[in-house]
Formats: structure tokens, sequence, C-alpha cells
């Protein structure tokens, strides 16, 4: 049977934390006869959800990798990529987005657009992924679907109209209405996989014809056919226009990422998904109808379109790596062309040639293998070696699909194992998940010689200490998280140095002259006015070796220099005793020098911080913020809710949850992620020196 593209969806499922991302997957394998029981995310029976394939996910209750399933729904193939919804994972969230085409933005009934809804659309609208919208947990307490729908116009600048109505909300939610077919939908049978169509309820039938109206208003713009029928019909409420061509405007207004059809529903209780699996299948783009591009190395890195036609060269992104007992795993993308067993592909970053030995598709942790992978497929490779973000091309091409966009870490946690078998081990384990995840960064401490590991946020930072513990047995013991400090300076600094030793034979010569002034674009630019060959030119590079080297560790506390751009204009040479080291030295003290004068300071990662708690502890929230040298931003008051937005400084966050837990009664959730760098103020920033100097004094004795 030929392989039908246009009958294929690549779609993501992402949202806030908790708004019931993985139960949603968990129904809509269940609905496709992927799975045969369905077990809740944190259930009685201790089986936990089949997308949670970790032991510690489905213990926290939390999703950290996103896990890919291939499932069919009617006669459509879906590609289903669950992620995390902890900010402290957005990497993950961030790859699996790369390769989507269309995505599910699940928000809950009563907490609506969280501070991570915002993430994950600017991620959305980052990566142009076209997306439905659905509203979940409509059986809860204070569930409003059409306050969350004018959130999403009002928070996050959607053109968002509902698609379906609930019958009945909380207690009562009966199923759902369809506001194009104008029939109400219920879900019977156990686990409400027998859809019976019905009238709409005679109480609801204005509400219908209201919200039906404005669906219609709004999908007209995107079809002018359409726009036509619906003037001659406009006396009739639009009640005799081509449903069709109803979905066809939607489905065009949605590709075009400026519309979102917003459905309603609630997982937990089995009632909304098949017809979220319908809207998946009617509105969401084919791989065929995306616009994807690679970068031609050859050529500069010009932007080259890709068609997702199989008798073109293969061009396929690994996305994803898994270091699993039977070798590396590597989830791959094809963007074009064929992967088929057996065959070469290129890795256009490390220039090697390897050969596709098995080649697999996965749903969640079981694997089926398979022969070959089309255009527009998602599948898996065995035993290659590459890293994350590695694109495979064949037939002569040399392209690179655009790099993802990978952010700083900004906390460090220092380790020590146990034992001398946890020593063994843990080098296996780092080398693994540096593989894995680009945020998450090791390094040994040259001065204290321990393991400094380097990641998004204490939860991190934690799950991947925990997953040495359990995949690998590796116990460590953690030391008190060190924040990633900067140093920048806020004046011009002149410097005129000169670097001379006189030993045996031929010595070293080297003088260099200009100034260091503040850059707020760039962490570092080098700049060459050397007139008449003050320098020679050979010897510019050293210097600019050498201002780098310096910038490595700055004189207060020994941080990262960040945002100093550099000119030299003058210098000397000797013909015999200049060298490349020479100037390289040279530079290194004009440096110091100049960077005294240029009144340093400290710098440190600044959160954006999102509280939410009951009104009553409102007090206690800003109490703590103005603790933690907060600046508190902007709040609202949502059901009896009070959300504070902050910038705090990271240093002052560490075990935040646990005091925000109990000034609030354990009812006060946060998350932060990070802003930008902020100056320290001078209090903080004379005790860092202080430390960092009887730390020196310690480490010479």
């Amino acid at each position: 049977m030929a392989f039908d593209i246009s009958k294929m969806r690549n779609i993501g499922i992402s949202a806030h934390i908790d708004s019931g991302k993985t139960t949603t997957s968990e129904r809509i394998l269940f609905y496709c006869n992927k799975i045969h029981a369905i077990h809740e995310v944190r259930g009685k029976d201790g089986v936990g959800a089949v997308m949670d394939n970790m032991e510690l996910e489905r213990e926290r209750g939390i999703t950290i990798q996103s896990a890919a399933t291939q499932v069919q729904w009617k006669d459509y193939t879906i590609n289903l990529i669950d992620t995390p919804g902890h900010v402290d994972f957005t990497v993950e969230v961030e790859r699996s987005l790369r390769v989507l085409d269309g995505a599910i933005m699940i928000l809950c009934a009563v907490a609506g657009v969280q501070s991570q809804s915002i993430t994950v659309d600017r991620q959305l609208k980052r990566y142009h992924v076209p997306r439905v919208a659905f509203v979940n947990k409509c059986d809860r307490q204070g569930a409003n679907p059409l306050r969350v729908r004018m959130q999403l116009r009002e928070k996050l600048g959607l053109n968002a109209y509902m698609m379906e109505l609930p019958i009945g909300l909380e207690d009562k939610l009966e199923g759902v209405v369809d506001l194009i077919s104008q029939k109400a939908v219920y879900f019977d049978g156990p686990n409400g996989e027998e859809l019976r169509y019905a009238d709409v309820p005679a109480n609801m039938v204005e509400d219908v014809k209201k919200y039906r109206k404005e669906l219609i208003e709004a999908a007209i713009n995107f079809d002018d056919a359409l726009m036509e029928d619906a003037m001659m019909d406009e006396e009739n409420d639009y009640a005799n226009l081509d449903q069709e061509k109803i979905i066809a405007a939607i489905r065009k207004g949605t590709i075009s990422e400026q519309f979102v059809g917003v459905f309603c529903g609630s997982a937990h209780v089995n009632k909304g998904i098949q017809p979220l699996l319908d809207a998946v299948v009617r509105y969401l783009p084919a791989p065929n109808e995306v616009k994807n591009v690679a970068l031609d190395l050859d050529n500069n890195e010009a932007e080259v379109e890709l068609e997702s036609v199989d008798n073109k060269p293969c061009v396929a992104l690994a996305f994803k790596l898994d270091d699993g007992q039977y070798g590396q795993l590597t989830y791959t993308r094809v963007y074009q062309g064929k992967i088929k067993k057996g065959e070469e592909l290129y890795n256009t970053r490390s220039k090697k040639r390897f050969k596709v030995g098995r080649l697999v598709r996965m749903n969640s942790a079981q694997m089926e293998d398979i022969n070959e992978g089309c255009a527009g497929d998602i599948v898996a490779l065995f035993g290659v070696d590459c890293a994350s973000g590695d694109t495979f091309v064949n037939g002569g091409l040399n392209l690179s699909m655009a790099s993802m966009y990978v952010p700083e870490p900004v906390i460090s946690l220092s380790i020590t194992p146990k034992d001398k078998q946890a020593a063994m081990q843990l080098s296996k384990a780092l080398n693994r998940f540096t593989k894995e995840d680009p945020t998450f960064q090791t390094f040994t401490d040259p001065e204290s010689n321990e393991t400094i590991i380097k990641g998004m946020g204490e939860l991190h930072l934690a799950v991947y200490v925990e997953r040495m513990k359990r995949e690998y047995n590796c116990e460590v013991v953690t030391g008190a998280p060190q924040v990633a400090y900067r140093e920048s300076i806020t004046a011009r600094g002149d410097f005129n140095y000169t670097h001379k030793k006189q030993t045996g034979g031929s010595g070293q010569y080297g003088r260099v002259a200009g100034f260091m002034e503040p850059d707020s674009e760039k962490d570092y630019e080098f700049i060459d006015a050397i007139k008449g060959g003050a320098i020679p030119n050979e010897y510019i590079p050293s210097c600019d070796k050498g201002f780098q080297k310096a910038m490595k560790e700055g004189s207060l506390i020994g941080a990262q220099i960040v945002g100093v751009k550099i000119t030299i204009n003058d210098g000397q040479y000797h013909p015999v005793d200049s060298s490349d080291n020479a100037f390289q030295i040279a530079a290194i003290g004009a440096f110091r020098e100049g960077y005294m004068k240029a009144k340093p300071v400290i710098l440190e990662p600044i959160m954006k911080v999102q509280i939410a708690a009951p009104n009553e502890f409102q007090g206690n929230v800003f109490g703590l913020i103005n603790q933690r040298r907060g600046i508190i931003g902007e709040t609202t008051d949502e059901n009896n809710t009070s959300v504070v937005n902050a910038e705090v400084p990271l240093s002052e966050m560490f075990g935040f949850s646990t005091i925000l837990r109990s000034s609030t009664q354990g009812k006060g959730e946060f998350t932060m992620e990070f802003e930008k760098y902020g100056k320290v103020p001078n209090a903080v920033a004379e005790e860092l020196i202080k430390k960092h100097q009887e730390e020196r004094a310690k480490g010479n004795k």
C-alpha cells in the first residue's frame, strides 16, 4: 500500500504542569486501540501511565522525557509526542517542537492560562507551530472554559474561538456540543468509548446559536467563497452553510497561525477526547503543508526549502537521544526522502558516514522493527554515534537543519560519589546525560577537584541525581547549590601594559595599549585599531586570545566576565623577543590593568518567578518576595487565587518551595525561569568578594 503523506500528523501535547497532558495522551492511546486498559498518572494500581515510562516519572507523577508514539485514528496516522510541562525541562519541549507540525495546547478549566502556558505559547510561536486548544478538567469545581478562552485572547493574544460548548460543568459534565454540526455528543460505555449524537439540549439552544455565529464570522475571513455564501444566509443564522467549507476555512486559519479553535472536555472522566482527535485530523497540517528549511553549509548557510517527498535525497534531524541498555537510540524526524535499513547516511556535523543498522518505531518504551521511514515520519535509529540536533543526509547534500536554541544553565551543584563503585559509574552516567540533554553540563573544578553539574533549576539537577542512583546504582553526596555569577564593567578603562622578561637567550617582550568599555549587545568584542604596524599583524590574534583568556576569570570573585568591548590602538614589539606567547601574556596584564579602572561589578542571574496562592496569603507572598530582594511586577486576582509575577535573584530562591508551602498551608505553588543578568547590591557583592578571597587563601596554603 502506498504511503499517503496527507493522512499523517506529527503533533505534540504541550501545556502547564499538571493540566493533564499525560492523562490526555493515555486516553488518546486507549481510543486508538493502542492500549487496552487505562492507568492513571498517580493511580492506585501503581502501574502509572504508559507515556511516563521512567520509574522516576511514575513516582513523581511528572513527565520528564518526551515519549514518541504512533497511533492510528480512523484512516490517519498520528505521531504523538508527550512533552514535559515543568520549566526545568524546557529543552525537551523545544526539541519536540522543532520536529512537530502541529500541537494540542492543553489548559486547565479552573486555572486557565498559567505561567508555563505563556512559556509554551512563546515556544510554539518561535517555531511556527499551528495549534488547537483543549480546555481540560471541565469536571473540576470552578471550571469555566469561556473564561479560559478570554484569557487566551487577552494574555496570549490568540484569535481563539469556541468550537464546542460543554453540556453541564463541574460534576454535571455530560458531554459537549459541536458548534459546526450543532449536535450534542455524549460519551457512553464504561470508558466513554461509545459516542452518542443527539439534539442540542433545549436550555443551550440560544448559547449554541450565539457562539456558532461568532465562530462562523471568524472563519469566513479565511475563505472568500464562504464569505459570499454567508452573506446570502445571514438572516438564517448561517444554518444552511456547507459544513465542509466551514471546516476548510478553519483549517486554513489554523495552519496560517491566525486562528485557534478551543475544544473542551475532561480526559480524567473520558469526555471530549474523540472530537479532539477529529480536530487534530481536520485542522492541523500534514507534513507536506508545513514549510521546512535547512541551511546549505556549502553556500554560506543559505536557506533551502525541503519537500516532503520520498523520491528526493534524504534529510533527517536527530532530535532526541536515549542511551538505554541496548546502546544509543536516536529519535529522528525525516523531512525529505526516505531512510532505509542498510543504507548509508552522512552526518553533516561530525562529517562521518554511517550505516543504518536497525530502524525502529517507538511506542513510548516498546519498539517495533521497520524497514524504512518515509518523509514526514518520526523513527528511531539504533547504535548511531551522534549528538542531539545533528542532521543526517545522503545523495551528496551538505545541509544542516537550523540549530536549536539552547538556553545557558543557571545553577550548579557539586557532587561527590559515596564510594569507589559509585565513582566508576558516575562518569558513565554523566557521559550519557550530557549527550542526551544539552542544558545539563558537567566539569571538574580545578581548585577543589570536585565534579560540578550545571542545569536549569533545582528540580532539573535533582532529577539527574536521582536517575544516577536509580539507573546506574551510583549514590552521590550533593553540595550546596552554586549560582552562575558573572562580572562586567560599568565605565571605560584605559590600559598600557608592557611585558618583558629577560632570561638566557631570547627573552619575552610585548606592549599592548588601548581601552575597554561596557558592551550591552555582545559578551565580548575585540576591535583592532592599530595604526602603522605598532603591533605586527601576526600578533593581533595573540592579543585577542590573551584577552579572551583573561575574561574567563574576573578579579572580583573569579567569575566569567561578560559585556566588554576592547579596542587596542597602540603597542610595541621587539624583532627578536616578541612572540605569540609574549603578546598573550601582555594582553592578560593589560586587561587586568584596565579592568580595575573600569569599575567592575558582579552580575547575578535574575529569575522570572510566578507565585500562585489563595488570596488570604497574598500578604505572606509579598513578604517572601521582599525578603529575597525581589521586585514585584504585576499581581492579578482570579477565582480567589492571587497570582504574583516578580523578578527575584536565583541565589535567594534555593529551598523556596518548602518555605512557600509552609507560609501558605501547602496551597501555594510557583514556577521560575531565567530572565536576565542583573547587578548585585554592594552589600552582597562585598560578602561574595570576601568569601572568594578566603577560599583563595585556603587554596594557597
